[in-house]
């Protein structure tokens, strides 16, 4: 009997099948049924139906005999490795490697899995499979959810390796000789770029191993690495595969929600997905981007350390270039925090070199002054201490001001983080055409990660909580501020959402982008050049219909010098958080959920 894969077979009738014990409740006088197990560490229970309970009951017998039979199983401890055979790094292989799969059984697949499955299933020769994405995006389940999915003789020649930061690449090399004879197919390495001679020596996987039949994946978290190994040492030899970027869609297929706020609230990583989400307390704890301090630590070690890392492995820190002043100040971390904060604003250079200023504090500001009811209407962010909560919220996000810096922060800086934070997937620049004449194209960039930016919209609500005068206010009046500037902060992001995920998902023929007039905008165009059509959209975090949100899609003016650029206009459109419906004026309004799903 092939034991190793009798105990592959057990493992997995055993996750499919219910959990726990039978145990009879007196409810009321009557005996009930009641399937008891623990998880986390809390017992639980759950009512058993009457026409659920034959198959439970027998499901539950099915489960300890099955367990019984995989308990004597494994007390034969069937040597998975020739005994000669040490290895230098830290190396799965065999009933180990089985026993990683069981935490992934039943978590859903990103998106992106079948392409891991495309390169591994391949004829491919002299190239290896990168990895790569910020971190809790989903890398190393990928590839524990790999092997679960490859028949007992697969995974019986596949070998998992750990990279630590004292591993060597000459370690590693041999290590491979040693899987190499004996028969080994698929190695996986994860946290490859943990190594400091990854980066200079990468060619050694596709050159010599790859070429040799092996299907070598490699996975990390320093993301700028790969794009450095790409440029130089492995160039046209690598299948590349990006985890960073996880679209409403995907993250509403993993983790069942459904609400675009969530999204803005949490997007950006899977961490969540660990979680029950009907338990509201255990996830808001556990969330990537809970609070404040969760997000800075996240940004630190996530992209700061991430970029620093890559950079000082890479060619002895010749990609440092005009950032090397900053990284041997220790600056480094708070230049890129303050672009992070800023970057989806047009004034990066301005924000940089003058006292910092929050733009989502001035947009509330004017809103709340036009406010349309006068119940609503205030000028309380007019009155309050600007510079104090300023103040505080850069010291809440560890940013510094020029006369604080040892050395001016100049165009070239920025321009540099930006091109590595591109690297990273963490940023995109989605076009901003515009109608008036000889004008340039206005830079638009998007931040990937929503749940990181709205985060530190929050930490300028805390900030002003702190303000003496807005302290005085009554509870009513304080929420009403606190509220509509993180409202006003939902609505420039949904529009972002929205442009970033259709800019991502659109076809050779088509080119998504904002549209500037002279005075107004429309949120999103498509432009067909295939069809020579245009679809217009406005993006409004709202669930009622206004009149108001339709003025531009209406306004003739617009639509006649739209058209005559791009030409006839297929569509005009609002997307909401409503239903789906049309107006007699042709305007059709859209649920943006919906809309986001069927990308």
């Amino acid at each position: 009997m092939d034991i190793n894969k009798r105990i592959m077979e057990l493992e997995n009738e055993i996750a499919i099948l219910p959990q726990g014990s039978i145990n009879i409740k007196k409810i009321k006088g009557k005996e009930q049924p009641y399937l008891q197990w623990t998880e986390n560490g809390k017992s639980k229970s759950k009512y058993i139906k009457k026409g659920e309970r034959e198959q439970i009951f027998a499901e539950v017998v099915r489960r300890k005999q099955l367990q019984d039979e995989l308990r004597e199983l494994k007390k034969l401890e069937v040597a998975d490795i020739p005994t000669p055979t040490k290895f230098e790094t830290s190396v799965v292989i065999g009933n180990r490697l089985l026993a990683m799969t069981k935490g992934v059984r039943t978590w859903k697949e990103r998106d992106c899995f079948k392409q891991l499955q495309k390169y591994l299933n391949s004829n491919v020769t002299d190239r290896v499979c990168l990895v790569f994405g910020l971190r809790r995006t989903g890398k190393t389940t990928m590839l524990r959810q790999a092997v679960l999915k490859m028949t007992p003789e697969q995974a019986s020649k596949t070998a998992y390796i750990k990279a630590k930061g004292s591993d060597t690449m000459a370690a590693i090399n041999r290590d491979l000789e040693k899987l190499l004879e004996l028969g080994y197919e698929n190695v996986f390495i994860d946290e490859v770029t943990l190594m400091e001679d990854f980066i200079d020596s990468a060619a050694l996987f596709s050159d010599i191993y790859a070429a040799q039949g092996m299907k070598i994946v490699l996975s990390g978290t320093d993301s700028l690495g790969f794009w450095f190994a790409l440029h130089q040492e492995l160039y046209d030899r690598a299948v590349t595969i990006h985890t960073t970027f996880i679209p409403f869609r995907e993250h509403s297929r993993l983790l069942g929600i459904n609400d675009i706020d969530e999204y803005i609230r949490y997007g950006g990583t899977l961490r969540a997905g660990e979680l029950d989400f009907d338990d509201e307390d255990v996830n808001a704890e556990d969330a990537s981007f809970r609070d404040d301090e969760s997000t800075r630590r996240y940004i630190d070690t996530a992209i700061c350390k991430n970029i620093q890392h890559s950079l000082s492995c890479c060619q002895d820190g010749e990609y440092f270039r005009h950032l090397q002043s900053l990284y041997e100040t220790g600056e480094l971390t708070g230049a890129i925090n303050r672009i992070i904060e800023d970057m989806n604003h047009r004034f990066l250079i301005r924000i940089l070199i003058n006292k910092f200023k929050s733009h989502d504090l001035g947009s509330a500001a004017d809103v709340l002054r036009r406010e349309r009811d006068p119940e609503r209407r205030s000028d309380i962010l007019d009155r309050i201490d600007k510079e104090a909560v300023t103040k505080r919220l850069m010291d809440m996000l560890e940013i510094r001001n020029q006369e604080e810096q040892s050395i001016g922060i100049t165009n070239a800086h920025v321009e540099e983080i930006k091109e590595y934070l591109k690297a990273l997937d963490l940023i995109v620049d989605v076009p901003n055409e515009t109608i008036i004449p000889s004008a340039e194209p206005l830079e638009n960039i998007i931040f990937t990660q929503p749940g990181m930016r709205y985060c530190q919209a929050q930490a300028l609500v805390h900030s002003l909580a702190k303000d003496e005068l807005f302290a005085s206010l009554s509870e009513q009046e304080k929420t009403l501020v606190s509220e509509r500037i993180l409202e006003e902060v939902r609505g420039r992001m949904m529009e972002e959402i929205v442009l970033l995920e259709t800019f991502k998902s659109a076809k050779k023929h088509k080119r998504v982008f904002k549209l500037t007039f002279s005075v107004g905008e429309y949120d999103m165009a498509i432009y067909d050049s295939k069809e020579n059509t245009c679809e217009c959209y406005e993006i409004k975090h709202s669930d009622q219909i206004v009149p108001v949100q339709t003025k531009y899609l209406v306004d003739e003016e617009k639509l006649n010098q739209t058209s005559k650029r791009f030409g006839n206009i297929s569509k005009r459109c609002v997307l909401y958080r409503g239903e789906d419906t049309i107006l007699e004026s042709g305007v059709e309004y859209r649920n943006v959920e919906e809309y986001l799903k069927s990308l």
